[in-house]
Order: structure tokens, then C-alpha cells, then sequence
């Protein structure tokens, strides 16, 4: 299969130093310096939630691996950041549609009196109860503009379409119980119907806390697969059960997503920009002023594990300030990859014969049938075909497509999809002859072999959870919008929740 050339595609900061860039799971070599803007997880599927079919649920996590007891400042998203998650309606690898997400941060500067006529600032972020109703004694107020950009034009606001107020307000991270008795009534408090320019339906929006909804056997999968990959696929705990993330979340109609009624497959992904440079305190002692510049991409995330499992340690960073029309420069990684071979030489499993165009059409192209674009300029995002109607979450497979449910991973991705062992298996050949030759194999070299790293969720919702070997209970969803759990609290800290045995 040929690529075509490198597009001529708008790419941001272009020239800016490598050891500027980062993005996912903190696999790039920058990224630990860079939390706020480092894109964990990105989700894209048709809303299954009740009376909202036709809707598209687009998710994007930053700020991962959050404690909760992180305070006294807990988890507030850059002010000086961009937040994109990008549409490509036409194939081309370019975003048709960008909605941008912007913070900001108010500092009320509470006070208590320290006597002799005195008062003194706190250092705390609340000074009492908080609710969606009253949040005087909340110290910092997180609020936050989304717009939103057709091609290469201009921005637009999306508004409140109950006020037509283009400001929103993000509820505060989970401090504790005795701060927030409801955090889940409370947060839901903060989920908008909202107006956006060029769809005639509203749509919804929300941004805050969420408990960390991927799973997976993260410690033994960097240990060079510290597991049995052909053990059970629920023998091992999710190290990631007790963290927070932060979670942009997006409603869409799916026709103000898709380029014409006949047109039903879109692409999606997100990524975090900065300014290129930043003067902090440039009068001296005292002086806060700040200073920007144009942007830069700093953050790409379509589909799961590809800069953590894929790309070479060289190109993380490169591929972080990449974009998907020019994929074409990391073709190698994609059509001979690495994977393979290190599984080979720790397990003895059997590699698939290169080129591997099967991982070509899951990666690059779509699925032939499923989500391929009738016009497709190769490039990686995760791709969604919306005339494919949501599976209910009773009868979700979390093997998506190769459990046989359709509505899920690599059509898209649900946060029940187990994208981990579904990445595993087709990296081993699942697909071979399937989704495109690996070489001149047209079977499954290792015939069907369940490969998982072990851990896995209990069900699509509490009210399906199933829990069988080490699984953890509260590794479950929830069944409406915006899908991800409420944040673990910050108090009381023993287990934060989850199930300790």
C-alpha cells in the first residue's frame, strides 16, 4: 500500500526545541514537567445513554494520575493552554472542525481575622461547605470559554443556551467529604445544554474532575510485560483504580459532526498547545505580569497506546507536535513494528509477517467496511462511524469489534472498550487477513491467542458489573453523560473508595 505525500496541513511551532514536547500517559521525555497539558485518554462514541441516540460523546483526559488527596491547590488546568479536540469529517487528516477549551482562575483572596484589626490570607482552597449554590467560602473559582472553528476560519463562542453566556464554570476537584457532602449532585450541577454556531440542536458540555477510567496492568506492561499475556484476563489489579483525571467532555449531534447525510464516518483526537514563550514576573519581586506568544502543540492523543507502544523513544516528542496529515513520516513504526518482536523474545510468541498493512487500516486508514473513509488520507486518529447505532450498556462487549460489538474500539472508543488487550491481540495478528494482509499471511499467526496484561474493568456500569478474579468493583461507568465516574474523594483518604481487599 502507498502513502501519499506529506500534506501541506497547518502545523503550529514547527521549530521548537524537541525537549519542549509532550503528551500521553507521560511517555514523551518532557512530560513529567508538564502535567496540565498532558492528553491521557481520548474517547469517541455514540451517546448510549437513554433518549440521546444520535449524539456523538467525545472525551478528552488530561492532568492523569491525579492523588486525591492532592491539596491544598488540588488539580486546575493551565490558563495560558489551549485545549483542542479536533474532527476530521473528509478523510483528509486535517481538522474540519475544532472546539477549543480556555481557563481561567479567580483568586478571592479569603481572609480570617488574626486580631489587633488584622486579617490574614489563607492557604487553603475553601473555608467551608461548598455547593453548586453557595460558593462563597470556595477560595478560586475554575471557569472556562469554548469555541469552536470550522477549517482553518475563525473561532466562534459556544454560549449557555440558558443564558447565552459564553463563560462556563468547571465544579472544584473532590477535596473531601466534609467539603462537598454530594460531589456527584454537586458536579452534576455543572454539565450545560449549550448553543454551538452552524448546528440547530443543542449540544452539551462539561469539564471537571472524574475518576481515572482506564485500566491497565501499567507497572508489569513497562516492566518488559511483567505478566503472563496468555494468563487470565482478570488476574491482576488496576494500579490506575485510585486516581482522578480531569475530563473535557463534549455532546455532539452527530450531523453537525459529519461532513453530509451520506458522509457517516468521522475522526477524532485532541491535542494541548502553549505559547511558544512565556515571560513570568518580568518586572521583578512582586510584579506577576505575564507575557505570550503565538501557540504550540505540545499534545496529541486519537487512538490509545500508540505513542507509548509504537513510536520509537526518539520520535515521542516529535510525534507529540505532530499532526495527522503528515503521519506519513512514521509509516515504519507502523507497518514493521517493535512490539512484536520484544514480545517474541520474552514469550516466544510468533511474529507476524511485515509489512503489516492489517495495523495500516486500524491505525491509519479504517477499517475497510466498518470506518474506513471513502477518501482517506492515511493518518492516525481513532475513527467513528456514526450510522452504526450505540450498544446498550448491558450487552457492551469490552472487546469491542473482535468481541463482535461493532459500536465499539476501533470503531471509536467506549470507556468499557479493554483497549489494552484489544491493542495486544492485533498487534499479534488478530487481523491478519482480516483488516489487511501482514505480509504474505493472510491468518492469525498465533491463532486466536487471548493476549491481555491481566486487568480488566467488571462491567459497563454498576448495574452490569460482574466482578470475577482481581478485579476491582469500582472500575465501572457510569450510563450517562459524561460517562466517566465522579472523582474519588480527598477525604476520607484510607481507601478513597475503592474496595482495599
Amino acid at each position: 500500500m502507498k502513502l501519499k505525500p506529506l500534506c501541506l496541513c497547518l502545523s503550529l511551532g514547527l521549530i521548537v526545541p524537541a525537549a519542549a514536547l509532550a503528551s500521553s500517559h507521560r511517555e514523551a521525555p518532557f512530560i513529567s514537567t508538564m502535567p496540565q497539558v498532558d492528553a491521557s485518554d481520548f474517547y469517541m462514541f455514540m451517546s448510549y445513554e437513554p433518549q440521546r441516540s444520535g449524539y456523538v460523546t467525545l472525551l478528552a483526559n488530561y492532568n492523569p494520575l491525579q492523588d486525591p488527596t492532592g491539596g491544598p491547590n488540588f488539580f486546575p488546568l493551565s490558563d495560558q493552554a489551549a485545549y483542542d479536540i479536533n474532527v476530521d469529517n473528509n478523510g483528509d487528516g486535517k481538522p474540519d472542525l475544532t472546539f477549543r477549551f480556555q481557563f481561567q482562575h479567580q483568586y478571592k483572596d479569603l481572609k480570617v481575622y488574626g486580631g489587633t484589626g488584622t486579617y490574614t490570607s489563607v492557604p487553603l482552597l475553601n473555608l467551608g461547605p461548598v455547593s453548586a449554590a453557595d460558593q462563597s467560602k470556595l477560595n478560586r473559582i475554575d471557569s472556562y470559554t469554548v469555541s469552536v472553528r470550522k477549517g482553518h476560519g475563525k473561532f466562534e463562542p459556544v454560549v449557555n443556551n440558558a443564558g447565552s453566556a459564553p463563560m462556563f464554570t468547571q465544579p472544584v476537584d473532590n477535596i473531601g467529604n466534609k467539603s462537598i457532602a454530594d460531589y456527584q449532585g454537586y458536579a452534576d450541577s455543572y454539565v450545560y445544554n449549550v448553543v454551538v454556531p452552524g448546528c440547530s440542536m443543542p449540544g452539551r458540555v462539561f469539564v471537571g474532575q472524574r475518576k481515572e477510567g482506564f485500566v491497565v496492568n501499567v507497572g508489569e506492561v513497562f516492566d518488559l510485560v511483567n505478566t503472563n499475556p496468555l494468563g487470565p484476563r482478570d488476574g491482576a489489579r488496576n494500579p490506575l483504580t485510585g486516581k482522578n483525571v480531569t475530563t473535557l467532555a463534549l455532546e455532539m449531534p452527530s450531523t453537525c459532526l459529519e461532513r453530509s447525510s451520506s458522509n457517516h464516518i468521522i475522526g477524532g483526537w485532541t491535542t494541548a498547545s502553549i505559547p511558544q514563550t512565556r515571560v513570568i514576573n518580568p518586572h521583578g519581586e512582586g510584579d506577576s505580569g505575564s507575557a505570550h506568544s503565538h501557540l504550540t502543540q505540545v499534545s496529541r492523543l486519537g487512538m490509545p497506546l500508540v505513542n507509548e507502544l509504537v513510536i520509537g523513544l526518539k520520535d515521542k516528542d516529535k510525534f507529540n507536535n505532530s499532526v495527522p496529515c503528515n503521519d506519513a513520516q512514521f509509516l515504519t513504526y507502523v507497518t514493521k513494528p517493535s512490539l512484536p518482536v520484544i514480545l517474541n523474545a520474552l514469550f516466544s510468541t510468533a511474529i507476524p509477517h511485515t509489512p503489516r498493512n492489517d495495523l495500516v487500516t486500524v491505525f491509519l486508514t479504517g477499517v475497510p467496511g466498518l470506518n474506513k473513509p471513502a477518501h482517506v488520507t492515511p493518518s492516525e486518529m481513532q475513527r467513528l462511524n456514526t450510522s452504526i447505532p450505540a450498544t446498550p450498556p448491558q450487552s457492551q462487549n469490552d472487546l469491542g469489534v473482535l468481541g463482535g460489538d461493532l459500536a465499539g474500539f476501533p470503531n471509536g472508543r467506549r470507556p468499557y472498550d479493554d483497549v489494552v488487550d484489544i491493542e495486544l491481540r492485533v498487534a499479534e495478528g488478530a487481523l491478519c487477513g482480516v483488516a489487511g494482509n501482514c505480509g504474505a499471511q493472510t491468518a492469525d499467526p498465533n491463532n486466536g491467542a487471548p493476549f491481555t496484561d491481566g486487568a480488566r474493568s467488571p462491567g459497563a456500569t454498576a448495574a452490569t458489573e460482574v466482578v470475577t478474579g482481581d478485579e476491582n468493583a469500582a472500575d465501572t461507568y457510569l450510563d450517562h453523560f459524561p460517562y466517566l465516574m465522579p472523582p474519588l474523594p480527598g477525604s476520607p483518604n484510607g481507601s478513597n473508595g475503592v474496595d482495599p481487599n
